[in-house]
């Protein structure tokens, strides 16, 4: 099988490809926009599948960095004026399956994509309205699969517990980035929607 992966920051990409090489890894940029853009590239590429690979915000109190979340649907948050209904995930079992069989701690959920960082109080409002996880590309990038599988894996970089900006970031920051490593290879061969 043949994937298409999309990276949002170059630092994911580059972490993915040394970790599942010669799979198809594309950059597409962080935010609304850039995310939009990236589809409308994506649906015109070769791929069996579209595979979204980084980092994302945990929402609860049970996240911790490193955490890896394999999302079974992704929205919109709406503070934008913009919502809609959710986008399920393809192979969303498959995925936490063989990511799990590499010793990762797994949670499957809801994952919602927001225009701005959230931080604080904003991560409870979105864990309360049923989210795990928080990114701000994941439901843009969607399109890009153009009727294709479509599956979504983000590893935990920061948390209520442990947020951005504070200087935890030190320790939980390599410790993301392993994680995401070592999950972009088991979930690149592991995952075969349809297949």
């Amino acid at each position: 099988m043949s994937l298409l992966i999309a990276a949002p920051m170059r630092l994911e990409a580059a972490l993915i490809r040394s970790a599942a090489r010669g799979a198809n890894v594309h950059t597409t940029g962080m935010g609304r926009k850039r995310s939009r853009a990236a589809a409308g590239a994506l649906m015109q590429l070769s791929g069996d599948g579209l595979l979204v690979l980084g980092f994302c915000g945990g929402l609860d109190e049970r996240s911790r960095p490193g955490d890896v979340v394999v999302a079974d649907e992704v929205s919109v948050d709406g503070d934008d004026g913009v919502d809609g209904e959710p986008i399920q995930c393809d192979g969303a079992a498959e995925l936490a399956a063989a990511v799990a069989g590499r010793g990762m701690r797994v949670r499957r959920g809801s994952l919602v994509s927001v225009t701005r960082l959230a931080l604080g109080d904003r991560r409870a409002e979105l864990h309360a309205r049923g989210a795990i996880a928080v990114d701000m590309e994941s439901a843009w990038l969607a399109p890009g699969a153009h009727g294709r599988p479509f599956g979504v894996v983000r590893v935990v970089l920061d948390s209520p517990s442990h947020e951005l900006f504070r200087p935890q970031l030190i320790v939980s920051g390599p410790r993301a980035a392993w994680a995401l490593r070592r999950t972009a290879a088991a979930a690149v061969r592991g995952w075969a929607p349809g297949g």
